[in-house]
């Protein structure tokens, strides 16, 4: 999908790409079994981390920083830490019985 938006869109700015990668790209990376299949090996995480860094260098506006403060100035965070806010969430959940699932086989 990314390579489709690389492709298709020669606007490259903020206001066009970000959007764009988030509907098209970042669902992909994302989806609702996040907790159970999240990469744990480094080269894993830096595999589908590398999918974001490449879409922050799409935008002209921040190509030429480090992918740190791309981030930063496009206000995102690292799919890193947005899979553990997942994890944080979901655990939430179970334990204050938000899913009709019985937390006492999870947590001892």
């Amino acid at each position: 999908m990314l390579g489709v938006i690389k492709r298709n869109f020669t606007d490259r700015s903020k206001e066009t790409i970000m959007p764009l990668y988030k509907s098209l790209v970042r669902p992909h990376l994302e989806y609702n079994c996040l907790p159970i299949w999240s990469p744990h090996y480094q080269k894993d995480i830096e595999l589908v981390e590398g999918v974001q860094r490449r879409a922050t260098k799409l935008i002209d506006d921040v190509r030429n920083l480090h992918y740190e403060e791309r981030i930063k100035k496009l206000n995102l965070m690292t799919l890193e830490k947005r899979r553990h806010r997942s994890d944080l969430l979901k655990t939430f959940k179970i334990i204050n019985g938000c899913y009709n699932l019985q937390s006492d086989l999870f947590f001892i």
